[in-house]
């Protein structure tokens, strides 16, 4: 099942994809007893939430609202950097016993068809593929072998990255927080659709050409060590997202560089999940 947040008529929701580009309101259907997606996942209701739309028919289309994050406030965004083998050489970096994590903002990001903002301050304006895992069940000191338990599903995420604030100190967290920079989205997809473990490809296609181009069994630290990992720093809610590295092919790592401006459209294509389009906007 894809399950997506959206904004209808000056409205928060959220729904289920059903068909092509379908959408069942799920706040509707289930009585409004969840107020957003992310209740939906804590309350452990995503088996009421699929009996609920079998054989519905859709109510609109996802061309009528505007697809906001796949969780539009979570409670953490936990971002593993240098984690693919080509993107660690290309930044001229060693490999790392332990996975290297930053943190996000809720409002650094954007959902599916929403603008990218490039910001005044800056030219290098970077994509990054990955992919997003939805935390569903709680846990602290999550063991390797019990993680599938506690995933509720997966999206595509662009790491959009402003590289030149990134780089004024060691410190990566400016130049991954400007204001409405990471897409997220358009939809999870839930974990029974995509057994644990499962290979899947991850691609960056600015303006229709692959930039990035690599498969999950690439990752230096699987998604399970990096959950094993970020729990036993804190305990994981429902609703946390996990973004889980990006593969060689990065803008600012490219000769010439290649930074994404106005007026570009950059898709995050990930083969068991979908596309993440969001195209760049300037900023005011």
């Amino acid at each position: 099942m894809k399950l997506v947040s959206y904004e209808r008529n000056g409205q928060a929701s959220f729904g289920a994809v059903v068909g092509e580009d379908g959408v069942v309101d799920l706040r509707q259907a289930l009585g409004g007893r969840y107020a957003d997606l992310q209740a939906l996942i804590a309350a452990d209701a995503v088996a009421e939430a699929a009996s609920a739309v079998q054989g519905q028919a859709a109510e609109f289309r996802l061309g009528d609202v505007t697809l906001l994050p796949v969780i539009p406030h979570p409670g953490k965004i936990w971002c593993c950097g240098l984690n693919y083998g080509e993107h660690v050489r290309e930044t001229n970096r060693e490999v790392t016993e332990q996975p290297t994590f930053f943190l996000r903002v809720a409002d650094s990001q954007v959902g599916h068809d929403q603008a990218i903002i490039a910001p005044p301050e800056s030219t290098q304006v970077d994509y990054e593929a990955e992919i997003a895992v939805v935390i569903g069940k709680p846990g602290r000191r999550i063991a390797e072998a019990d993680v599938a338990q506690h995933i509720a599903g997966y999206a595509c995420y662009n790491d959009g990255s402003i590289r030149d604030w990134q780089k004024h100190t060691s410190q990566w967290v400016p130049g991954k927080n400007f204001w409405r920079t990471g897409g997220f989205g358009p939809w999870m997809v839930t974990a029974d659709e995509i057994p644990f473990g499962t290979v899947m490809r991850l691609q960056t296609v600015l303006n229709g050409q692959v930039l990035q181009d690599a498969t999950t069994e690439m990752m230096i630290h699987s998604i399970a060590k990096q959950i094993a990992y970020v729990s036993t720093i804190a305990p994981l809610q429902p609703g946390d997202v996990i973004v889980t590295g990006t593969p060689g092919g990065v803008g600012a790592r490219r000769s010439p560089p290649v930074w994404m401006k106005a007026g570009d459209v950059c898709e995050i294509v990930v083969d068991k999940i979908g596309t993440l389009r969001n195209p760049i906007a300037a900023e005011g």
